[in-house]
């Protein structure tokens, strides 16, 4: 590690879409992606998240806990994530047992990132009523991490009703597998410091981590030792940042305004239109850097947010999925050394 700059590790993030303009098969994508993962830490990444949507015409992946299964046993040490898995949606037990059943299945290398999701469409597929969803989150968390402790669970909450509930076989990990929270209301911030280990997200995280450490202090807890993973949006290395920003630059296009129209919607607005490649590139949201550029910008960005865990999105939207692998070695090669 050079220059004093924030030991990290370096993660992989994808949604598995699959969009219209550039439509493959799923299962050349899944496959790929999953090729891909294993060989990612063969050359030194060691987290892969995965996130979550339902009913998305492009096929944004709606099964994390299955694909953390299917990673889990083509692997041997990157750690695998949920940024974030939807907690709302599920029965706590059924994810509890799920998670102790792959962090078994990979050796004690499994975490879980929750949110409470803002798409009401998925809300209304899976039957259920979208103003439960932080009060099941809150739930649900409590039950995850009394379970996964080996504790016998009798709940009586305001949205779920559990009697001697128990694990059997329990998580490897021990006291249990980590817990994350992800969001960027005041509602997540405090989330994460009273029933998570640390708080996960992307972008610019400086307001959500203040509202953190105070909610930290709030809870009783050292917030000097808060718990951060997160990182840019986009950053992809490359030797010729400018052809690889041309060639990419559509995918995210298509990306950033399909999470616009979303949050849109939602009434959250977190991401404005990108009419244009112009409008995109004034926007800064899409970096492509070379290697020691992309060194400064991690490190600039460590030092704002204390994060322990650097991740970004891997493939954007439709691009083939291996012309990445370049882009992964040259962050591998030439940029995660230095913050090592």
């Amino acid at each position: 590690m050079a220059g004093g700059k924030r030991r990290l590790s370096f993660g992989l993030w994808y949604d598995f879409r699959n969009p219209a303009p550039w439509r493959r098969t799923d299962k050349e994508i899944y496959d790929a992606i999953i090729d891909q993962i294993a060989w990612a830490e063969t050359i030194g990444y060691d987290d892969v998240w995965l996130t979550e949507h339902h009913f998305v015409d492009d096929g944004h992946a709606p099964s994390p806990l299955i694909q953390a299964a299917a990673i889990a046993v083509r692997t041997k040490k990157i750690r695998i994530g949920t940024s974030v898995l939807l907690l709302p949606l599920y029965d706590p037990v059924r994810v509890a047992e799920d998670g102790a059943t792959i962090d078994l299945m990979s050796g004690g290398r499994f975490e879980l990132g929750i949110g409470v999701g803002y798409r009401a469409e998925e809300f209304a597929g899976l039957g259920i009523p979208m103003g439960e969803r932080g009060g099941r989150a809150n739930e649900g968390l409590e039950i995850i991490r009394r379970l996964w402790e080996g504790e016998t669970v009798t709940f009586h909450g305001r949205h779920f009703q559990i009697t001697n509930a128990r694990l059997s076989p329990l998580p490897l990990q021990k006291p249990r597998p980590p817990l994350w929270v992800g969001g960027f209301a005041k509602a997540a911030a405090r989330r994460a410091a009273r029933l998570a280990d640390g708080y996960i997200g992307t972008g610019d995280l400086s307001s959500v981590y203040r509202m953190y450490c105070d909610e930290l202090r709030a809870a009783g807890k050292d917030a000097t030792r808060a718990r951060v993973a997160g990182g840019h949006f986009w950053l992809v290395v490359a030797n010729d940042p400018d052809k690889t920003w041309a060639e990419m630059a559509p995918h995210i296009l298509f990306q950033l305004n399909v999470y616009s129209e979303w949050t849109k919607k939602a009434g959250m607005e977190l991401f404005p239109p990108v009419p244009n490649l112009e409008a995109l590139k004034a926007s800064g949201i899409f970096q492509v850097l070379t290697p020691e550029a992309a060194v400064k910008a991690i490190a600039e960005y460590a030092a704002a947010v204390p994060i322990e865990r650097y991740y970004c999105w891997t493939i954007p939207p439709g691009y083939p999925v291996r012309r990445m692998d370049e882009h992964l070695e040259l962050m591998a090669t030439r940029v995660m050394p230095h913050f090592r």
